[in-house]
């Protein structure tokens, strides 16, 4: 499995507060860019799997509210973000 407990750790310890602090809008932002990474990789080499492909939009879909609602309340924390995820609209 591509996502195992110890990445997710080392996600939020990175970009979150601490490793238990799942709930913080960055750490959720970079898990689901990870996410979004593996999935895209996986759809290039299965074109036809239109069932992962719909679960990545969903996913982009998640991470652009959460950047939305960041961006809404803090805009200084949402321009870091896609600094450092290279993100722009």
């Amino acid at each position: 499995m591509y996502l195992t407990p110890e990445i997710k750790k080392d996600i939020f310890k990175k970009y979150g507060k601490s490793e238990n602090d799942t709930g913080s809008i960055e750490g959720q932002i970079a898990l689901f860019t990870y996410r979004i990474q593996h999935l895209t990789e996986h759809v290039k080499k299965n074109h036809k799997d239109l069932f992962t492909e719909r679960s990545l939009v969903r996913l982009v879909g998640k991470r652009r509210k959460l950047l939305d609602y960041l961006k809404r309340v803090d805009i200084e924390r949402y321009r870091s973000i896609i600094k450092q995820f290279n993100l722009r609209k």
